[in-house]
């Protein structure tokens, strides 16, 4: 893969290919079929992580203990051929194994007998139309199909196959498996599974279950934002077993930087015509995002600058004089914008006149790469499988019972345009919608729909919809020393689940070595492997010796059958094993180590022998004493222990100059530091700019202003920052602080998962999590010294209130020199009290409790109060 994967794109490909091998297997043993999808919010990356799929299914993983198929054949199948196109490209883009003549479009002068292995077809609804050259004369009641003297059918084109006939071939051939991918698989299904009103079922159907003498596709994978109608389909068909679906966790797809994690929503406080007046502010929001991104450019020394668009939404019928003077309105605004920047992508495909200026057409897929367009003018929503990140502006002019088409348009533009979040910056990782035609009653239903991420209605964690945000920066009234503070805290990471220690020390020297912070750290990584795989031959002797001499021989039966008597005996047999033999058990052995380790390994140990012994001989040796290796688990075990104290003292050695490169180099590191089985310390990143809500509806219809308080870390012009809380005690804690001697400042810690929020790891059941404690604050000593106190209004009723409890106080025990204080409070009857983490004897009560709410009841807990 040219792309690292995602912690959850990892988790699901994993799963995904867990099925295909459980479904091939069935499928060639029993003849029985399957059918699965895999769900995922809009922005997820449903396209790399099917690239990584089909990598494996092709090629084989080692990562996923993934052996080939050779006789796989998939159908990539949608209902739309831009689709397909932009599919395939994505897939090409994310592979370095996938080459363009492994992706085959299926045109009408397709005549193959049957598909070919290795290869990934795509197809789509109107190749299969009954009208198609693809399909004609696979019904034998076609009337459109000549015959000859002889009353045989011609076939179109003189084909010798339809797609029918090499889809039936491919599938009855014993040597192929056949799969079917759908792409935005809720569509082509129909509600509940139903045929449709004519009786016959979709065509989509007629893949997965079968047409006439066309049996179904064995193995059918679902890929959706929106998998219900497709669910309910399959459990209605016979002929397919349902087998559990793949779902990514929505909350992990916000947290990985990939969607934006603010969505601005502008419109007017009072009632009439603000068509122009919001054009205007949106123009300027263009401008200013512009200019923000070409200014992070200069500041991280990128080649590339982000070049941002306004997404123009008209409605179906528009009056073109009247889009002109909208038009005009943008460049009287922005004068500087090139006139030629527009175009459109109405369905009429073609170039449109708006007043005294043209917009060619262009493909919405398109739109991304295409950087000389920086006013999109659209209609309805292009609702799925096109996605354009640096549309970072939408000025709409839809009717308020537009909502669908509104929200449709903006899950388009929800993906970060560099594929990562920016750190301590609002601004570059929200996109802002602007909706003259709406009122804030009106434009709840937006927000909701916002808030789900897609139709299946799972709201997203961390992704925040505001209304009318102001922008917070930096306070000028805080001293640097503060912030110096407040940087140094350190942040959790959350634990992965299946750590690969020796991947990750290879991926860090890799990166060390690009940065050329370590040169040759590949080699040094690996030297430092030799020798514990050095030791551990001398270490485990025994075990190893045993495991040669199974490499080494093959036993087996023999058994004789006596005619006569019918009677059978059994005699073991034992043979030396041949270079197929050892060759198969060292690559078994290459996947346990990692394949690259074993390669220099094998080298290692053949280049310690004289230079005149045969060096073919010499590498068997070194892969048969590798093969035997891989059979004692306890060296695996070794090796991966080494491998994280290696790469976990790298990380901290070359801590500093990390935090000296540009953003993406230090989210490169971050990643690596994740890849860790434990929880590791990350660097909280610098806050540049914030967007806050400033105002609340209340449940009467009536906008209030927020609460705003003074030292907070960023502020608005007036010095100040507005905050609600979800609960009155919150802003009790908040008061009582502030009144403390010595308090300078407070920080607000962000409750998603950016990389300016202070993070603690905990476990709930056998899940890692992350908590982030509400507030930080920073006092001023008598002898002048800065410290920092975490306090966390912490709310007792909800089932993880113990596991977040239990990992605050091992971090407190990890960190009990950086804060004065970290303290849990909570409401007990009225009362607050609190839990002082850094006491020992609270830490241990802590531990052992089963129940939070004991706890604040209980003698370890005060009264807390300022």
């Amino acid at each position: 893969m040219k792309f690292t994967l995602k912690d959850y794109q990892d988790e699901a490909v994993q799963e995904v290919l867990d099925r295909l091998k459980k479904a091939r297997k069935r499928w060639h043993e029993d003849g029985d079929k399957h059918a699965f999808s895999l769900t995922a919010t809009t922005g997820a990356g449903k396209t790399v992580m099917a690239a990584a799929v089909f990598e494996a299914l092709f090629h084989g993983n080692d990562d996923y203990d993934f052996e080939p198929d050779p006789g796989a054949v998939v159908i990539w199948f949608s209902d739309d051929p831009s689709l397909n196109e932009q599919s395939k490209w994505r897939l090409q883009e994310a592979s370095d194994k996938l080459t363009i003549s492994d992706l085959v479009t299926v045109g009408n002068n397709f005549g193959r007998e049957k598909f070919e292995a290795g290869k990934i077809y795509f197809l789509n609804t109107q190749k299969l139309s009954k009208n198609s050259l693809l399909v004609r004369g696979h019904d034998p009641n076609d009337a459109a199909i000549e015959q000859d003297d002889r009353q045989m059918r011609i076939m179109p084109d003189l084909r010798s196959h339809t797609i029918w006939d090499t889809i039936q071939n491919t599938i009855e051939d014993t040597d192929f498996t056949l799969y079917l991918v759908l792409d935005e698989a809720h569509r082509g299904m129909k509600e509940g599974g139903k045929s449709n009103g004519d009786g016959k079922p979709t065509i989509v159907k007629q893949l997965i279950n079968g047409s006439g003498s066309v049996p179904g596709i064995p193995v059918v994978w679902g890929i959706s934002a929106t998998v219900q109608r497709f669910n309910e389909a399959i459990a209605e068909m016979q002929g397919h077993s349902k087998m559990p679906n793949v779902v990514v966790d929505a909350t992990k797809v916000q947290d990985s930087g990939l969607l934006k994690d603010t969505i601005n929503v502008d419109v007017p406080d009072e009632t009439g015509d603000f068509s122009t007046v919001l054009l205007r502010r949106g123009t300027d929001k263009l401008r200013d995002i512009s200019e923000a991104w070409a200014e992070y450019a200069k500041q991280q020394d990128e080649a590339d600058t982000v070049l941002p668009l306004m997404v123009l939404q008209v409605p179906n019928s528009p009056d073109p004089k009247e889009i002109g003077k909208w038009l005009d309105t943008i460049f009287e605004r922005w004068p500087n914008l090139p006139p030629d920047c527009i175009a459109n992508v109405f369905g009429e495909h073609k170039t449109e006149v708006f007043g005294s200026r043209t917009a060619p057409y262009i493909a919405p897929e398109r739109v991304q790469e295409s950087e000389w367009v920086r006013i999109v003018i659209a209609k309805d929503a292009i609702s799925t499988g096109w996605d354009c990140p640096r549309a970072e502006v939408m000025v709409s002019f839809r009717a308020a019972s537009d909502k669908t088409h509104i929200t449709q348009l903006l899950g388009r533009m929800v993906r970060t345009p560099l594929a990562r979040r920016i750190p301590g910056n609002d601004r570059l990782n929200a996109v802002d919608c602007l909706l003259p035609h709406f009122n804030r009653k009106s434009v709840e239903a937006v927000v909701t729909a916002l808030m789900a991420g897609s139709d299946s209605g799972e709201e997203l964690p961390g992704r925040r919809v505001l209304i009318n945000p102001r922008e917070m920066k930096p306070n000028p009234a805080i001293p640097e020393e503060v912030w110096q503070k407040l940087l140094s805290l350190p942040s959790q990471t959350l634990p992965k689940r299946q750590a690969r220690p020796i991947k990750r020390l290879t991926a860090l020297a890799h990166e060390l070595a690009a940065d050329s912070l370590l040169p040759n750290a590949g080699k040094k990584a690996h030297a430092e492997m030799h020798k514990v795989l050095d030791g551990a031959q001398v270490r485990y002797a025994d075990e190893i010796k045993q495991a040669r001499e199974a490499v080494l021989t093959v036993e087996g039966k023999t058994v004789k059958a006596d005619v006569e008597t019918k009677g059978m005996t059994f005699n073991d047999f034992v043979e030396a094993a041949d270079y197929a033999v050892i060759e198969d058990a060292y690559k078994r052995a290459a996947r346990v180590i990692s394949p690259d380790l074993a390669t220099t390994y094998s080298e290692h140990l053949a280049s310690k022998a004289d230079d005149g012994e045969d060096q073919e001989a010499l590498l068997i040796e070194a892969h048969t004493a590798v093969a035997a290796i891989g059979l004692v688990p306890a060296i695996k075990d070794d090796l991966e222990v080494e491998a994280e104290k290696l790469s976990n003292q790298w990380l901290n050695q070359h801590r500093i100059p990390i935090k000296s490169l540009s953003d993406e180099r230090q989210e490169v590191y971050r990643q690596i530091r994740e890849m860790s089985a434990d929880p590791l310390d990350v660097d909280l990143a610098r806050p540049h700019m914030w967007l806050q809500p400033t105002t609340a509806r209340e449940a009467n219809g009536t906008e209030v202003e927020l609460p705003r308080f003074e030292r907070h870390m960023l502020c608005d012009q007036d010095g100040l920052f507005a905050e609600s809380f979800s609960s009155s005690w919150e802003d009790k804690v908040l008061s009582a602080e502030l009144h403390r001697d010595g308090n300078v400042a407070w920080y607000r810690n962000p409750a998603r998962a950016s990389q300016d929020s202070l993070g603690v790891a905990y476990i709930d059941g056998d899940e890692p999590k992350i908590v982030r404690p509400d507030f930080i604050f920073f006092a001023r000593l008598p002898d002048g010294r800065i410290v920092a106190d975490i306090v966390d209004p912490h709310g007792i009723q909800f089932s993880d209130a113990l596991p977040k409890l239990k990992g605050l106080a091992r971090y407190a025990e990890m960190n009990k020199e950086v804060f004065r204080r970290i303290e849990g409070v909570a409401e007990i009857g009225g009362t607050l009290r609190v839990l002082d983490l850094t006491e020992p004897s609270v830490r241990e009560a802590i531990q052992k409790a089963t129940s939070a709410k004991a706890l604040y009841e209980g003698d370890k807990a005060t009264e807390y109060s300022a």
